[in-house]
């Protein structure tokens, strides 16, 4: 083999591998912070779980499913979830959501009230709507156990 044909195997065999490597990075994303970005990052999902709170506490429909509960602890727990769920760096260390929902018997009005809270809260603190969009999207697959169906 002459080496200038070994030089022209060895290239094309360099690419195929660095494309092929490129592919694999696409299987393995980095996580999507926009959305995070979008909320304000920590700070800013920390200020939409604190005016939720207010919502909370003034809607008659749901106020009493919070009546006693670790106000800090929520807010804490709330805020990072919420921030790992819109790709932020946080970790949820709370509880199961049906284990904490278990016995809560929460009605479809109740989940509806607070969502709609939530969606005020985040208006409240100017957050785009297609960011709210993104986040409720994000919080659907949690329905069935909070509400424990």
């Amino acid at each position: 083999m002459h080496p200038f044909e070994f030089k022209i195997m060895t290239t094309g065999l360099i690419m195929t591998v660095a494309l092929f490597l490129a592919g694999c990075q696409a299987l393995n994303p980095k996580p999507d912070t926009s959305l995070y970005q979008q909320l304000g990052e920590r700070k800013g999902i920390a200020d939409v779980v604190e005016d939720l709170l207010y919502l909370i506490v003034e809607d008659k429909r749901i106020n009493q499913q919070f009546k006693g509960m670790d106000v800090v602890q929520f807010h804490r727990n709330l805020t990072d979830q919420l921030c790992e769920l819109s790709g932020g760096p946080c970790t949820y260390t709370g509880r199961d959501m049906r284990e904490l929902h278990a016995a809560m018997a929460i009605t479809d009005t109740q989940f509806n009230a607070l969502a709609e809270n939530l969606i005020l809260a985040m208006e409240d603190n100017d957050i785009p709507i297609s960011a709210q969009n993104r986040l409720i999207k994000q919080l659907l697959p949690l329905y069935p156990d909070i509400r424990n169906l």
